[in-house]
């Protein structure tokens, strides 16, 4: 659930975040009345991350694309535009386009504890363009959910619009296996950049890498079953659920 977004004007054929928009920066002076403050904590009455995701863009139509961004991103949210970025960082004082874009939930996967997931879905631009996202979701104490990665890409044909997305959770057999991990992998000027996360009980996890051009690759896996043996639990098997490829952008 990070980031990838329309705005007027966009330039053809980038590979931003699947939402991002792809031309000239939108960012309000401090005198367009813009608020740079926002309760990003508050209720949002979210019980599941299908919840989250359509609550999320009826807040792009109600409060304006950028406003429903920074109100549903974690603190340590990230967008690709196409670059990583912080999308706070990005998102702050952006002014909101006149029209937002419309995006829609087609399949979800749940860790077995049920604290992180991952959406998928379509998107359609004002202009008629039409693409994918996925979205890492993060469930926050308060029981609300808040989003900490989107990325996505265009596509020639627009995808279904499910009644009732498809919904996955992990095998929850086993006990859990830690807390979440997050793992900057290349050094400074390394020509990748890299990152593994999980869920606390290691039932979803997911891998992206941006390289110096620009594309970039997205995997998420979900545990299928563990393996029982006469010490405990050893393993398990695994299955990737998304594997998205997004080229450089032109």
């Amino acid at each position: 659930m990070l980031v990838a977004l329309f705005a007027a004007g966009f330039l053809a054929s980038q590979s931003p975040s699947v939402r991002v928009e792809r031309s000239r920066d939108t960012v309000a002076s401090a005198g367009e009345g813009v608020s740079t403050t926002l309760d990003t904590n508050g209720p949002t009455n979210a019980q599941t991350p299908i919840d989250a995701e359509r609550a999320f863009t009826e807040d792009a139509k109600k409060l304006g694309q950028w406003t429903a961004f920074r109100k549903w991103a974690a603190p340590d949210a990230v967008m690709f535009v196409p670059k990583p970025e912080n999308a706070q960082e990005w998102l702050n004082d952006r002014k909101d386009p006149a029209k937002p874009i419309d995006w829609w939930p087609t399949a979800s996967y749940v860790s077995c504890d049920g604290t992180f997931a991952v959406n998928t879905g379509g998107w359609k631009r004002p202009d008629g363009s039409v693409g994918y996202f996925t979205t890492i979701w993060r469930q926050i104490p308060e029981g609300n959910w808040r989003w900490i990665l989107d990325s996505g890409d265009t596509t020639s044909a627009e995808r279904d619009r499910p009644a009732k997305p498809t919904v996955r959770k992990a095998t929850c057999s086993g006990p859990p296996l830690g807390q979440p991990a997050y793992q900057e992998v290349g050094p400074p000027g390394s020509e990748v950049t890299e990152n593994f996360g999980h869920s606390p009980d290691q039932s979803l996890s997911w891998h992206w890498l941006v390289r110096a051009d620009g594309s970039r690759e997205l995997s998420v896996a979900i545990t299928t079953k563990r393996r029982v043996t006469s010490t405990g639990f050893e393993g398990g098997s695994r299955e990737t659920v998304i594997r998205d490829h997004i080229a450089p952008p032109k």
